[in-house]
């Protein structure tokens, strides 16, 4: 069955068979998976030669500092802890999905390593599942050279080191290109499967739902047998509206507790405002005025690679979810210096000069992803050993 560009009436690519068996699937990513991981691996090698002459702990960086000593905690102790702040600020534990605790859990309990460290081994795992989706996605629509270097052009994002943490990211983003797959071969239960539990994971799990929605109906309205799309739509909020309910009924709060959760770390939707002020204080300031300008620039690049992503008539499923992942990223009050974070799921916007690479001759595309890679790795030690996350 062909695939098609849902919502745009354009034909895709041939569908490869669904049934295809696993090692000869494998065989074909094989490339991506290679090339992701040296592009990690040089990451990781950088970080560790930074961090001794910095004198710090390259394990620590990745797997206990900032949110990584959260979801730590979380799957030591389960959930509970709330930290009240002098500045009134009180932050709690339920702010942070389950489904990384929880799997650092099954991943310490046979090997006996420390939640962090499981943490580790479930990022390591994750991100390659990851690299792998975005290549399958890309493959389908663009072919195999263009899913290449998507994987490549994503692990060499310039805070591509958080995929090596034991962060969230990396989870969230494989379940969501896996979802994204899914919805493409007009998978739908998989589909929804898979958004239930990139809903168990981070609150951005609504753009894997709504993406799902969107193709679901207007799968329907071209004329499928609407019961598996209906099924798939179903089952995709399910992961993100259970850990709300729960968290509700926990603080009493019902359906707002959540809201209320994230209100306590400073988080909301304020259309950017917040984050046009953090920038209008910068260019203000004759000392950050340089950084300011970096914002804007930065803001103004994520903006055209999304026209970008439209021009090249992605399918709609995935402009809806890297939309909503860039307008919740953008958009959202809070700590601005985890913005760029926030937007690394955002794979769809890596497809426009992955497809641009892939038309170079191959020399040329490994010099370009080389150095934006040592570059990438360079960053990633100097902001780990600085600032860092969250």
């Amino acid at each position: 069955m062909p695939v098609e560009d849902l919502g745009s009436g354009r034909p895709g690519r041939p569908a490869r068979d669904p049934s295809a068996p696993l090692p000869a699937t494998l065989r074909r990513a094989a490339p991506a998976l290679a090339a992701f991981a040296a592009v990690r691996l040089l990451g990781l090698a950088v970080l560790a030669v930074w961090s001794a002459a910095a004198g710090s702990s390259p394990h620590t960086l990745l797997s206990a500092r900032w949110d990584s000593l959260w979801y730590a905690r979380i799957a030591a102790e389960g959930y509970g802890r709330t930290i009240a702040l002098p500045n009134g600020a009180v932050h709690s534990d339920l702010a942070f999905f389950p489904l990384l605790p929880w799997l650092e859990r099954v991943v310490a309990a046979p090997t006996g390593l420390s939640y962090g460290s499981a943490g580790l081994v479930v990022s390591a795992v994750a991100s390659l599942a990851a690299a792998w989706g975005i290549f399958a996605v890309t493959d389908l629509l663009y072919g195999r050279r263009a899913g290449v270097c998507a994987a490549a052009a994503w692990a060499a994002l310039p805070v591509g080191i958080v995929q090596s943490m034991a962060y969230s990211e990396s989870l969230f983003t494989a379940l969501a290109a896996w979802s994204l797959h899914a919805v493409l071969r007009r998978q739908w239960l998989l589909a929804g499967l898979l958004a239930a539990g990139a809903g168990l994971t981070r609150p951005v799990g609504a753009a894997v739902v709504a993406a799902v929605w969107v193709a679901a109906v207007l799968s329907v309205r071209r004329g499928e047998r609407p019961w598996r799309p209906l099924a798939g739509m179903l089952l995709a909020p399910l992961g993100a509206a259970a850990y709300v309910l729960w968290v509700g009924a926990r603080t009493g709060r019902g359906p707002l507790g959540y809201l209320d959760v994230q209100g306590g770390w400073g988080n909301g939707f304020d259309g950017g405002l917040a984050f046009a002020r953090f920038v209008g204080s910068k260019l203000t300031a004759v000392s950050s005025a340089a950084a300011g300008v970096g914002l804007i620039v930065g803001v103004l690049l994520v903006l055209w690679l999304y026209v970008l992503c439209v021009r090249q008539r992605q399918p709609v499923a995935l402009l809806v979810y890297c939309g909503i992942v860039v307008a919740l990223a953008l958009c959202a009050s809070g700590y601005f210096g985890s913005k760029p974070r926030l937007l690394l799921p955002a794979f769809p916007l890596v497809l426009p000069p992955a497809v641009a690479l892939a038309r170079r001759r191959p020399g040329r595309a490994a010099v370009v992803l080389g150095a934006v890679a040592l570059v990438s790795a360079v960053y990633g030690a100097f902001w780990l050993n600085g600032s860092g996350p969250p």
